[in-house]
C-alpha cells in the first residue's frame, strides 16, 4: 500500500518539471491520509494543479467516512470494482511526490524507510471523484498500487503505481478511455531507478511534520 509520503521540492522545481502553475504550495515531510494532496488533472489541452483530499469518497457514498478506507486502489482490479471502473475512464489524476514511506517488517519491529525515484519529483497514478450532500462538497482521490518490483519486494509486498514520461501524459489524457490501454500503464516502476534509506520513527506519527522526518538514520 501507500499510506504516507513526502513532497519537499521547491515550488519552482515542481512548476518547471510538471508544466503547471502553483498558487498555494508548502513543502511537506509527512503527508497522511485525509489531508489535502497536490494533484494534477487535464482537460486535454491544459494541465491544472490543485489539492484533493486523500481518501476517495465516491459520488454514490452515503457516508463520507468511507474515504478513510479508500486511500489506495488495487491496480489489478481497478477496472472491475464499482467504486473505480467509472473513474478509470473519466477521472484520472496524478499525485505529486518526491518520496514515500514504507515500513519494513523485521524480527524486532517495523522500520520506516523513505523511498525515492532518481532523487527527483515523480507522480503517483490516481483516481478522483466529487461527492456532494446539501451544502457540503468533497473532492477526493485515491492512489493506485501494484505488485512490488524486485527492489521494493525487500521492503513491502505492495508499491504505489508511479508514472513518468509518456505514461504520465497518457494517464492524464481524457480522450483515452480504453481500459486495455490504461491498465497497461498500471505496473511497477523500474527497480533500477529507485533507492531507499531508513528514517526516524518520527514518521510513525503523522503529527510530526519536520525535515527530521526525511533524515537518514545512517547519517
Amino acid at each position: 500500500m501507500c499510506g504516507r509520503y513526502t513532497l519537499t521540492a521547491s515550488k519552482e522545481q515542481i512548476e518547471e518539471q510538471l508544466g503547471v502553475q502553483l498558487d498555494d504550495y508548502q513543502p511537506r515531510y509527512n503527508i497522511a491520509p485525509s489531508q489535502p494532496v497536490l494533484s494534477l488533472i487535464s482537460d486535454g489541452e491544459n494541465r491544472r494543479a490543485g489539492y484533493l483530499k486523500w481518501g476517495l469518497v465516491p459520488v454514490w457514498a452515503k457516508d463520507p467516512k468511507i474515504g478513510h478506507k479508500m486511500i489506495n486502489a488495487r491496480g489489478e482490479t481497478v477496472d472491475e470494482k464499482p467504486a473505480f471502473n467509472r473513474l478509470l475512464k473519466r477521472r484520472r489524476c496524478l499525485i505529486v511526490a518526491d518520496g514515500f514511506y514504507e515500513w519494513k517488517r523485521t524480527e524486532e519491529k517495523k522500520k520506516p524507510y523513505r523511498i525515492t525515484v532518481n532523487d527527483d519529483i515523480f507522480t503517483f497514478a490516481g483516481l478522483w471523484d466529487r461527492w456532494e450532500s446539501d451544502d457540503k462538497e468533497i473532492v477526493s482521490c485515491t492512489i493506485l498500487t501494484t505488485e512490488p518490483n524486485e527492489f521494493m519486494k525487500e521492503i513491502h509486498d505492495r508499491m504505489p503505481v508511479i508514472l513518468g514520461g509518456e505514461d504520465r501524459n497518457m494517464w492524464l489524457d481524457p480522450s483515452i478511455e480504453d481500459k486495455d490501454i490504461l491498465t497497461q500503464l498500471i505496473k511497477a516502476y523500474p527497480a533500477k531507478d529507485m533507492d531507499a534509506y531508513e528514517v526516524s520513527p518520527l514518521v510513525n506519527n503523522p503529527k510530526n511534520e519536520t525535515e527530521e522526518c526525511i533524515s537518514s538514520l545512517a547519517e
